[in-house]
């Protein structure tokens, strides 16, 4: 097969491309299907982020890091900034970009599914926000970004 007919077989096979969406509220509930109707299948905490993989009325499909597809409303998600969330067991959050920075007072040890917003990177450090407003510098490799 040619290199043209390799990449028209692709382009038709592959799935529309996702958009990465973050959590808004407080706590979000994720369910099964798209509608309150469905069971909640997981309760996330505020800056979650999730890539889109459909949408249906006021609902997305959405995938998580783990690649667990879940349904959250359309009302409690935001396409306008970029999310993390800890994909290691756990996370030492930093007071700087770098190793030789001491942990944070506030809060030195971030643990898996701890979610942040992005504010910006520095080489392979990023500097996220938590849900109560504190920032904190943590290593690229440690998260997700969606």
């Amino acid at each position: 097969m040619s290199v043209r007919n390799t990449l028209i077989v692709w382009f038709l096979c592959a799935p529309l491309s996702a958009f990465a969406v973050c959590v808004t509220s407080g706590s979000a509930n994720l369910r099964s299907g798209p509608g309150t109707k469905y069971r909640v299948s997981w309760k996330v905490q505020k800056y979650m982020p999730f890539d889109v993989v459909k949408s249906s009325g006021d609902w997305y499909r959405v995938k998580d890091l783990d690649g667990d597809i879940h349904w959250i409303h359309k009302q409690l998600v935001t396409s306008r900034y970029y999310c993390a969330v800890i994909k290691s067991t756990t996370a030492n959050m930093r007071t700087g970009p770098a190793n030789h920075y001491p942990q944070s007072p506030i809060y030195p040890v971030a643990n898996h599914y701890d979610s942040f917003r992005l504010l910006k990177q520095k080489e392979s450090w990023a500097y996220v926000e938590d849900p109560d407003g504190d920032k904190f510098w943590v290593h690229r490799s440690l998260i997700w970004v969606h």
